[in-house]
């Protein structure tokens, strides 16, 4: 399935039901006066959030969208229908702005919803109309407009830990590992096109859930590579586990590569920076010499940063790692595991 996280849509909400101008006529009842019924109101556009999607897909091919409009007024003072609500569903994580980017609703939870514009009111019949200098009004209200705007719909996944780091730093291969997501994965950059997400199982049957942000260059707060499509990922989660290639294969210096990701956070968000971070050398199964896994190591050992070498293939410091992550998205959850943790409060 392909994956849309970002999409412009037009919303129409229904209009309200004429006023009915009508007036009595049974036999035997002389002057009946006016019974016009009032029109029914307009449907609105709602906009729901579900478990059952993951990507703004549908709603991306769609675009346009409108509600029912309410029935006209009838004679006897017959209330015209209400038209039919028109429901958006959404992935939850959604967040609904204006065309000026101003945030509407934040959809983060299953069943949020947000009338995204709302039905016009019905006209009243003329039977509303009767004053003692006017017994037969021949006149009613139309109904009026329902709202009508465009709106940006905008995808950010929720995850309590969010994996980040260059491209082919190993994100794909450790989510395959701790959880049940299949990724795809490969020996050259740029294999994760799209976010993953994983539930991570622990002991008791509790769990976290990871995602694995697709791999992030030089410049990508200004669009490089895959950069603004998915840094926005990003500022959803609570935790950042950073990985870096500790291999013998790169030649690079693994505290440059760090500081290259966490400068594009940076120039994206200082938010970002100052969530919790952790350090994962990755492929320790090919780092022979160690140079630079005690580069890095000495690096996190100064800036008093979480640091562990693993080797997902291997599954070296695998358990140790879903351990400590369950353990501090839980006190995450608790409140008692803060900014003092962030990458930004070691600079």
């Amino acid at each position: 399935m392909k994956f849309i996280d970002y999409t412009i849509v037009h919303v129409k909400a229904g209009d309200g039901g004429r006023g009915c101008v009508s007036f009595r006529r049974e036999k035997y009842v002389p002057k009946g006066g006016p019974d016009g019924g009032d029109g029914g109101k307009g449907g609105d556009i709602v906009i729901k959030a579900t478990r059952d999607l993951n990507t703004l897909l549908d709603v991306a091919y769609r675009k346009t969208y409108k509600a029912q409009r309410g029935g006209h007024g009838k004679g006897k003072k017959k209330h015209g229908a209400d038209g039919a609500d028109t429901i958006i569903s959404v992935p939850i994580g959604t967040v609904v702005k204006d065309q000026e980017g101003n945030i509407l609703a934040d959809l983060d939870f299953d069943g949020a919803t947000f009338i995204a514009a709302r039905g016009g009111r019905g006209g009243l019949g003329n039977c509303h109309f009767v004053s003692p200098v006017n017994q037969t009004p021949r006149y009613a209200q139309p109904g009026m407009p329902g709202e009508e705007k465009w709106l940006i719909l905008e995808l950010k996944l929720l995850a309590d830990v969010g994996l980040i780091g260059l491209p082919n730093a190993g994100k794909s291969t450790l989510i395959s590992v701790i959880s049940s997501a299949k990724p795809k994965i490969a020996d050259y950059p740029f294999t994760t096109l799209i976010p993953n997400l994983g539930v991570v199982k622990v002991e008791d049957g509790k769990s976290f859930v990871v995602a694995d942000i697709p791999g992030i260059i030089e410049g990508a707060h200004a669009g490089a590579g895959l950069g603004l499509q998915f840094l926005r990922h990003i500022e959803r989660t609570s935790l950042l586990l950073h990985l870096v290639d500790i291999s013998d294969m790169l030649t690079s210096d693994p505290v440059a590569d760090f500081e290259k990701v966490n400068q594009e956070l940076l120039a994206f968000s200082i938010k970002l920076l100052e969530k919790p971070q952790m350090v994962v050398g990755t492929k320790l199964d090919l780092a022979y010499d160690k140079i630079r896994l005690k580069r890095l190591e000495e690096y996190c050992k100064k800036k008093d940063l979480f640091f562990l070498a693993i080797s997902a293939v291997r599954g070296i410091g695998i358990k140790e790692l879903k351990t400590y992550l369950f353990e501090k998205v839980t006190l995450l959850k608790e409140g008692s595991y803060g900014k003092q943790n962030s990458y930004q409060d070691r600079q």
